[in-house]
């Protein structure tokens, strides 16, 4: 049973199956310029990381969260490699689900497209939060106002209540709610309303969903220019430069006043506001050129959105001290308030333009989800009726409107900050399988209009540089194999964890104490086993002559899962066991493969 949990498929029956004259009366419709995938990649990527998520990546690591977009960036750049290779390979539906199958096995693949899920339709549920923290926002700036009850979910008012929050919008939303047999009927309408409209859109046809998303893209594009050329010029005029280097708690100035260690606690975040560049890949079987376009798609859309992210963070943490963006949902609004710069009129446009922004990424995770489960399906991991395509529309029908099932009830019942943690480590892993898998796959001879990954021998390369990097953490920080090998917190790590809490609460300060220890062991051991992992793929590069960029994106995508919390890699586990079930019930039995 063993060699047949990771039976693979050949590259060329791929191809065959994601042909166009196959799968329900036809294939999907190749539709998709250059241009498009372009614009599908920067609407997936701007977004809710650049509208919601970048403000408490700032709170975290302050200015130098700037470092850690650039490490991000370069990660994604070089999965983006990988991903560029299987796509010219595989130009089918599917993504990272197909290219696993294709290099690790069936077992893989199965996990992969498990933990999609996770990427693109519990993803959308952070976004359509975001959506509709905006989109309330902008309702109350043009005097309409809806019940509190109706604007958040029930489950982020009950944490707050259960940390005694004072904010009178939560309790608001908890005494003025409907109870129906006990229950407070409190959840966030916008957020639903959007999800269904979106899923309506997708299910009308890939043609559609395009046009509309490049006028969106187009919007968005041109309200974050003005936003950074507005706060960029205000920063300079107001002589609030100083606000790169602030003050940590010892009143030492910085460009990282919590060390690097608070610039990886913003990992989540960061990596969040970069998910959706791979959502170019599912698209390839709808694509008029996918083994050119493709490829250059996703390289484009993730260098544009780089260099955006990193003059936003600027013009923030110029604007605002990054200590008051504690609890910001809305930070490119907020460095406009009177408080801060000061410019009403900012406000307003960038609330517009943040419902425009997450309106185009709730649009392109949507797509991305329906056709996983159209290539699952084909392999007989899911049931026939996952790959239904309609037949006016060439659309996955059944698969569309079960993704909007997917995001729209769990909006009832979770909150953001779990969505958020949840998605990232899902994606990381799928991003760790790619550029493996790019390792596994035979090396080809080059074709005229096909991306190829450049090749650089990563024999001698790969093992000098990770020697390198352990001898110049050991030259500038020589404590740090000391750092990671101890479990319990020093006396400046236990003052740090308790700074600014109430002291006539021991509880909660006990409970800080308990939050910081657990995740400095979690950080220790993830990064102790980071380093054993990268000695082990040393010798193996060494032995095989692996290429040096799949080594180098697996090894930086690596790194950033050390930053995951214990509770983040505890429900990812459950959620991978689960899926582990639900194959070896059904999919290992069905699949195309087993006979």
């Amino acid at each position: 049973m063993s060699n047949s949990l990771f039976r693979t498929k050949k590259i060329s029956n791929i191809l065959a199956e994601g042909s166009d004259d196959t799968h329900g009366g036809g294939g999907l419709k190749r539709v998709l310029t250059l241009k498009d995938l372009t614009f599908f990649g920067i609407a997936a990527i701007l977004g809710a990381g650049s509208f919601s998520s970048l403000g408490g990546a700032v709170f975290h690591g302050g200015p130098g969260v700037v470092i850690l977009f650039v490490i991000t960036a370069i990660a994604c750049a070089f999965t983006a490699f990988c991903y560029s290779e299987f796509a010219s390979r595989i130009p089918v539906a599917g993504s990272a689900y197909t290219y696993a199958y294709a290099s690790f096995g069936e077992l893989f693949a199965w996990m992969i497209g498990w933990a999609l899920i996770m990427e693109y339709s519990i993803g959308n549920i952070y976004v359509a939060y975001s959506w509709s923290d905006y989109f309330t926002s902008f309702l109350q700036k043009i005097n309409i106002h809806l019940p509190e009850y109706l604007s958040t979910s029930y489950m982020e008012v009950k944490h707050a209540l259960n940390a005694g929050s004072t904010n009178a919008d939560v309790h608001e939303a908890w005494n003025k709610a409907p109870i129906i047999g006990g229950l407070h009927i409190i959840f966030d309408l916008p957020a639903i309303v959007i999800n269904l409209l979106i899923t309506a859109l997708v299910y009308r046809g890939i043609k559609e969903s395009r046009n509309f998303s490049n006028v969106m893209v187009i919007l968005k594009m041109i309200v974050v220019a003005l936003v950074i050329l507005v706060g960029g010029f205000l920063v300079f005029s107001n002589g609030l430069t100083g606000n790169w280097t602030p003050a940590n708690d010892l009143g030492v100035r910085s460009f990282m006043p919590n060390g690097f260690s608070g610039v990886m606690a913003a990992v989540s975040g960061v990596f969040f506001a970069y998910i959706g560049f791979d959502a170019v890949s599912v698209l390839a079987e709808e694509s008029k050129n996918p083994q050119r376009d493709l490829p250059r798609g996703m390289i484009l859309s993730l260098v544009i959105c780089t260099i955006v992210y990193i003059l936003l963070t600027l013009v923030l943490t110029g604007a605002v001290n990054y200590h008051g963006f504690e609890g910001v949902g809305d930070p490119l609004a907020f460095i406009f308030e009177k408080q801060n710069l000061n410019v009403g009129w900012m406000q307003f446009f960038v609330a517009i333009a943040a419902v425009v922004a997450m309106t185009s990424v709730l649009l392109v995770f949507q797509m991305g989800q329906p056709r996983i489960w159209l290539s699952m399906s084909r392999d007989g991991l899911l049931p026939p009726v996952f790959q239904k395509i309609h037949p006016k529309y060439r659309t996955p029908s059944f698969s569309t409107i079960v993704t909007g099932f997917v995001v729209g009830v769990p909006i009832f019942f979770t909150d953001k900050t779990f969505v958020l943690d949840f998605t990232s480590i899902a994606t990381l892993f799928a991003f760790v399988l790619v550029c493996g898998g790019v390792l596994l796959i035979p090396r080809r001879e080059k074709e005229a209009g096909k991306f190829h990954i450049p090749f650089i021998n990563g024999q001698f390369i790969f093992p000098l540089i990770i020697i390198g990097s352990l001898l110049l953490l050991y030259l500038f920080n020589h404590n740090y194999f000391n750092e990671i090998s101890t479990f319990h917190l020093t006396d400046a790590e236990a003052k740090a964890a308790v700074a600014g809490l109430d002291i006539s609460k021991p509880a909660i300060l006990q409970n800080n104490l308990d939050a910081a220890l657990t995740a400095k062991q979690t950080l220790n051991a993830s990064t102790i086993i980071f380093w054993i992992i990268c000695f082990f793929i040393s010798i193996l590069a060494f032995i095989k002559k692996y290429s040096l960029i799949p080594l180098l994106g697996l090894t930086t995508c690596m790194y950033l899962l050390t930053a995951m919390t214990s509770r983040n890699w505890a429900w990812f586990a459950s959620w991978l066991f689960i899926g582990l079930i639900i194959y070896l019930l059904y999919g290992y039995r069905n699949s195309k493969l087993a006979s």
